[in-house]
């Protein structure tokens, strides 16, 4: 039996380009890929008026570099999932383009971002038992780096190597009082999972 993948695109005809000029001038666009058709024309018409200086598909463990010249970014997408994130890394004003509105990601929002990751760490600095997440994904995969942190942590530390990492089954776990993730690095939106990065920051 062979597999039938269709794509869905989006169609384009209520783009507002007229929100979309007032934004600065230097700026990183970013898109997930069902948006490719209308980030296309985005961005042609504001090359007219504007410096592109990132132009690239995200994907749910994207982690891009924004060239230093950037002064915002905009994000075409479907949720803020990606928005907050790069505006918490970046510190950069970050606009999402959705159901054919703009929106900037307020303070409020990167502040409890901010609050996530602090109330992580806490956690991760007062538990006893972590469990380090390891994907086997392409891209993902860093066993390397998780034998390393295990081998220098100084608390009982475990592995859990899968495909797919599902937070539902932490609670099978109710030992392990952190989890050290080495996958996806949008899994840190949950309190009670740590970017190994953070980590090695900090020690």
């Amino acid at each position: 039996m062979k597999t039938l993948f269709i794509p869905a695109k989006l169609k384009n005809s209520k783009t507002n380009f007229n929100s979309l000029k007032k934004l600065p001038k230097n700026l990183a666009i970013f898109y997930s890929i069902q948006y490719k058709e209308i980030v296309e024309q985005i961005k042609e018409k504001l090359s007219k008026t504007h410096k592109i200086t990132i132009f690239q598909q995200v994907l749910g463990c994207s982690q891009p570099k924004i060239p230093k010249q950037t002064k915002s970014i905009l994000l075409i997408s479907d949720g803020e999932f990606h928005a907050i994130s790069l505006a918490y890394g970046t510190k950069l004003p970050v606009y999402v383009y959705n159901n054919f509105t703009l929106k900037k990601i307020s303070e409020k929002q990167i502040n409890q971002l901010k609050t996530k990751y602090k109330s992580a760490y806490l956690k991760y600095l007062h538990s006893d038992k972590v469990g380090i997440l390891v994907s086997t994904k392409h891209g993902q995969q860093q066993l390397n780096k998780a034998l390393k942190f295990k081998k220098s942590c100084k608390k009982k530390s475990y592995l859990f190597i899968c495909n797919n990492i599902n937070k539902q089954e932490f609670q099978n776990f109710p030992q392990i009082q952190s989890w050290v993730n080495t996958a996806c690095p949008r899994m840190d939106f949950d309190y009670s999972v740590i970017n190994i990065g953070k980590l090695n920051l900090r020690h």
